[in-house]
């Protein structure tokens, strides 16, 4: 399913325009309100912050200098992975960043400051930071029939058989690290603006989906004046700035799943009518006309993987870690076959079972699969704070490591800033059992509450609501139990 719906010349807007829905201030569907968001952007300094592309390149700039020692320690530092940045930075202290605090409070901002993609941007644009001439390369459409998250979905997959390598050896992690940036410059040459990043980025696939959750929106402040302002420049891109990267109309935005944040709606809006706002966690996550089977199959993937992960990194199972850093490929094929039948069949397996039972409960009163899609969307919360709950019990223990390889971020024996012999000190693990318990018990509440409001959409009346939703309290209970046995035994 892809929800890309974007005009590609003047006469296309003019005719889309009027399609855009009024804004108004009441429940939709058993959404939060809409008058409940709070708009950032009515703060001047946030308004002119967003607007300068200093704001994006900036940083940008600092996370490709990184990436770029991150690359060299990779390829001549040491292999040991607790003495090279590559580890400690990647999957230490930047997955615990995303996890525990830019996705939930800021949504996709990480797309829109990630170096990866960023050579190949600023090749299509013939520009580092102010607008350039004409593009580069062919600006080729993505096949309509890939507009989705099926290919994302089976890049993570790919990334996710080599895990036990890729988050120990640093030479694993830059591998992976400079594939992405090869092919995603070399698809910026080929297509238009971000197709990479959008359709087969491997972090921007799960980034996409639990953004739906997060607390944070770009949304325009009055669908009546992007209604009125035929030239959409926020689409099709003005001398002040391009049209959205992402391949979006930001002016009929409805959900987070594709806006990468860069806030280039902000630079080309002559009207102003763009907004940052802070909303309800989980609202997204009642939009039902933009739901699919493939973002159904992201959220299993992405709950299974938070509890393969957890079993194989922090489990007492020392066979399956074996299988999973390829000790033999013997052991390596079965772990990545079952975590394969796991992800694709299992879960979906058992969320189909789940799903029919409240099919039948209800009366059957509409299509199955729109139960079984419509459903799977409160696994969100519960596979968000699923992984939030391991992100703890990898930041606790190993965080400092990250002041030490600051000074040595080669394991060559540098001392740049003192910090180099620090011994290593695990932090606040005798409150990483309840810190995780309670992560995952605000996960189901969550999940228990937009279970509920997607039973009042799918079916009609009250009691059919009520008797399909039990069913779903019934997994969700089940899948928060096997996570608690997980984390805290």
């Amino acid at each position: 399913m892809s929800v890309e719906n974007r005009p590609t010349k003047a006469a296309d807007v003019g005719a889309a325009a009027p399609a855009l829905p009024a804004v108004r201030p009441e429940v939709i569907l058993g959404a939060i309100p809409l008058a409940s968001r709070f708009e950032l952007t009515r703060i001047s300094l946030v308004r002119r912050l967003l607007r300068s592309r200093w704001t994006t390149f900036l940083p940008t700039a600092a996370n490709l200098f990184l990436f770029v020692i991150i690359l060299l320690a990779g390829v001549v530092g040491t292999p040991v992975g607790n003495a090279n940045i590559a580890i400690v930075f990647i999957w230490i202290l930047w997955w615990s960043a995303l996890m525990l605090l830019l996705v939930p409070f800021g949504s996709r901002i990480w797309c829109g400051l990630c170096p990866l993609p960023v050579l190949g941007e600023w090749l299509q644009r013939r520009a580092m930071v102010q607008r350039g001439g004409r593009p580069t390369g062919r600006a080729w459409k993505w096949p309509k029939r890939l507009r989705n998250m099926w290919l994302v979905n089976g890049v993570f997959l790919g990334v996710a058989v080599f895990s036990g390598i890729i988050t120990t050896r640093p030479w694993a992690t830059v591998a992976l690290l400079g594939t992405i940036m090869v092919l995603s410059t070399g698809l910026f040459l080929l297509y238009e603006r971000r197709t990479f990043c959008r359709y087969l980025c491997p972090v921007g696939g799960f980034l996409g989906l639990y953004a739906n959750f997060a607390a944070l929106e770009v949304r325009p402040k009055s669908a009546a004046v992007c209604v009125g302002h035929k030239e959409k420049e926020c689409i099709l891109g003005s001398a002040a700035g391009y049209g959205c990267p992402w391949l979006e109309q930001p002016t009929n935005l409805k959900r987070n799943t594709y806006c990468g944040m860069c806030f280039e709606c902000f630079r080309t809006c002559s009207k102003e009518n763009m907004g940052l706002f802070l909303r309800p966690f989980g609202t997204d996550l009642l939009v039902e006309s933009h739901r699919g089977p493939d973002e159904s199959w992201k959220a299993f993937i992405m709950l299974g993987a938070a509890a393969a992960y957890s079993a194989t990194m922090m489990g007492p199972w020392g066979t399956l870690k074996d299988w999973a850093n390829v000790r033999s490929f013997g052991g390596w094929a079965l772990f990545a076959g079952g975590l394969v039948a796991l992800l694709l069949v299992g879960l979906p397996a058992l969320h189909g079972a789940f799903a029919w039972l409240s099919w039948r409960l209800a009366g059957r009163p509409v299509p199955l699969r729109r139960v079984f899609v419509n459903f799977s969307y409160h696994l969100v919360p519960l596979g968000l704070l699923a992984w939030i709950g391991f992100s703890f019990a990898i930041l606790l223990p190993n965080g400092s490591y990250i002041p030490r390889i600051l000074s040595d971020p080669f394991g060559w024996g540098w001392n740049l800033f003192g910090t180099a012999h620090l011994a290593w000190t695990p932090v606040l693990t005798a409150w990483l059992p309840l810190l995780q318990a309670a992560s995952l018990l605000l996960g189901f509440v969550y999940s228990l509450e937009i279970a509920w409001k997607i039973a009042r959409q799918t079916f009609k009346g009250s009691r059919e609501a009520a008797r399909a939703v039990i069913p779903q309290v019934v997994l969700l209970g089940g899948v928060t139990a096997a996570f608690l046995w997980l984390f805290v035994g």
